[in-house]
């Protein structure tokens, strides 16, 4: 049963569990001017105060307008309780992953819970539990932040950048500082899905420029692109392809040979072998790719260097000037590079 309580006494603690969406927000203001609150703020009440678990754009809308009263409903006398209330109550739809992951860690750090009971009060599996207490523990504090208070899209995140991460072995470290180049004002889905593909699979020169904020000439350089292989014949489509998955299993090779878990002699004796065989084509290989760079380069569908300089040397691989185990004695043949009002959510 809703009762109406005093806008000023309900403690906003919990603010930063709840992901803001100012879009929304602004249409819920609209709404509330016209009919009021409709749906009921929820929180606890407890011996420190009365704590404001949900409705927390309906509370900044209503001191907007100047509401002093509204209306609230009381999920009990305990955090943990009224937390795990909510979560039992809400549909994915109400509470998203994020604020559902955040809550879990509350109840797991803060309240003591664990995992397995946590499962059962919400009549969720462990899985269900642990998938999002992950989630959680892979964001560094600054990605949290940005996600939280609206700077970055989570869908954006969530698959775009997450799939980088996994597929392409990029640091946690890289993804916030994409992160942090990209937020500010609203970009659409597609915009943030051309930008990362040029952050993370494009040249140095590409990266710079986003990093260094000019992502209006970085989108544009991206859009000259064409987003499918239409035009290629069947062996290019499939060289680019081949070039897509050498690209990430090399990155993947190179992270995994400095691993300490390398350590069993059966391991190292065929890994020898392998290496070997490598290293004997390492040289055409890198000659072959100079000149197939220099080639593509002069196509007119290229990427132009960024502004400031000549990128052709910043965007190529670094090779070792030394012949390899196993090749023939002569240095590599060297190159220079080519030019390179609605309804009210109870949210």
């Amino acid at each position: 049963m809703s009762e109406i309580v005093e806008r000023s006494s309900l403690d906003l603690r919990y603010e930063g569990h709840r992901l803001r969406d100012d879009a929304r927000e602004a249409r819920l203001l609209a709404s509330i001017a016209q009919r009021g609150i409709e749906t009921p703020l929820e929180g606890v009440d407890t011996p420190e105060g009365r704590f404001l678990l949900n409705g927390f754009k309906r509370w900044r809308s209503a001191k907007k307008l100047g509401l002093e009263g509204v209306p609230y409903i009381s999920l009990g006398e305990e955090e943990a309780m009224g937390i795990l209330s909510l979560m039992r109550g809400a549909t994915d739809k109400a509470l998203s992953l994020l604020e559902q992951a955040r809550f879990i860690a509350d109840l797991l750090t803060v309240h003591g819970l664990s995992l397995p009971e946590i499962a059962e009060k919400v009549s969720r599996s462990n899985g269900w539990v642990s998938m999002r207490k992950q989630l959680l523990e892979e964001m560094s504090p600054a990605i949290q932040e940005l996600l939280f208070r609206g700077a970055f899209p989570v869908y954006c995140y969530m698959y775009t950048l997450r799939p980088f991460r996994r597929m392409n072995a990029i640091s946690p470290d890289e993804i916030e500082r994409f992160m942090k180049a990209v937020a500010g004002p609203r970009r659409t889905v597609r915009d943030i899905e051309l930008l990362a593909q040029g952050y993370f699979r494009g040249p140095p020169s590409l990266r710079e420029a986003i990093a260094g904020g000019k992502l209006a000439w970085s989108l544009e350089q991206m859009k000259r692109v064409p987003e499918d292989h239409e035009g290629c014949n069947e062996f290019e489509r499939v060289l680019l392809n081949d070039l897509q998955i050498l690209r990430k299993y090399l990155k993947r090779v190179l992270l995994k040979c400095q691993d300490q878990r390398l350590q069993s002699r059966a391991f190292y004796a065929q890994a020898n072998l392998l290496t070997g065989g490598l290293l004997s084509q390492w040289e055409p290989f890198c000659e072959r790719m100079r000149e197939f760079y220099d080639r593509s380069g002069h196509a007119k569908c290229d990427l132009p260097n960024a502004p400031g300089g000549d990128v052709s040397a910043r965007d190529r691989p670094a090779v070792p000037d030394q012949p390899p185990h196993g090749a023939e004695g002569r240095p590599p043949t060297r190159r220079s590079g080519a030019h390179g009002a609605e309804r009210q959510d109870p949210r």
